[in-house]
Order: structure tokens, then sequence, then C-alpha cells
């Protein structure tokens, strides 16, 4: 499985946090997946530091890239075309990270690992 982490997911993996269910984290750990990360998580990881949403995040923010490369992730740009997408998408949903992961989600044929059940409304796959 490809399976694309949203910034908690994410978040809980780093922290071995319990919020993260079992499933997603053996989803995650099983070799023969491949757990991807947004770039956008990177931009909303930073955002969040920065204004102080996220203070425990400072060494996320920091080594973002370090961190992927140690727990084996694969990184994901942003493309014109996920950018495009993800503008485009319809609804009332205005978070903007969110949208691009659902955006790269639907473009990139990922598993979308969340806990965000709105996400179902956009027919991708989501594992929580």
């Amino acid at each position: 499985m490809r399976l694309l982490l949203d910034t908690h997911a994410l978040l809980w993996w780093l922290d071995g946090d319990h919020q993260l269910p079992v499933t997603a984290q053996a989803a995650i750990s099983e070799s023969g997946n491949q757990a991807i990360v947004s770039a956008a998580s990177a931009w909303e990881i930073a955002t969040k530091v920065r204004i102080g949403r996220l203070p425990g995040a400072i060494e996320v923010a920091d080594r973002f890239s370090e961190i992927l490369t140690e727990q084996q992730f694969a990184a994901l740009p942003i493309a014109a075309e996920h950018a495009r997408r993800a503008g485009l998408l319809p609804g009332e949903h205005r978070d903007p990270f969110d949208r691009m992961l659902i955006a790269q989600s639907q473009i990139e044929g990922l598993i979308l690992v969340s806990n965000e059940s709105l996400f179902d409304r956009f027919g991708i796959e989501r594992l929580w």
C-alpha cells in the first residue's frame, strides 16, 4: 500500500502517541507499504510552529527532511496539478493543507492516513 500520512498522523507517529490507532501504526510500519509525507505537512507544521500553535513540533519543523529520511518516509512535493485540483475541490472545507492532501491522494492514488472523516466526501480511500 502507498500511504499518505496527514500531518496529525505524522506527528502522532513521531511522538509514539496512542491517538494513532493500531491499524494505522501497523500499516505505516509494514515493510511492504510505502509511507509518504506531503510538502503540505512541512508547510503546515512550520506555519503552526511559527504562530505558536504547535510549540512541541519545533524540532520537526527544523529537521523535517532529515526526519523523513530517518523514518524512511518518501517526500511528496506539491505539483501544479495538485495545487489546481486542491483549489477546485468543491465544498466548504477551507483548510488549505487538508485540501492539498485530498488532491494529492486523488491524483496519486494514495490511501490517506487520517482521522478526518470529512475526507470521505471526496472519494478517496482513508485508513484509520
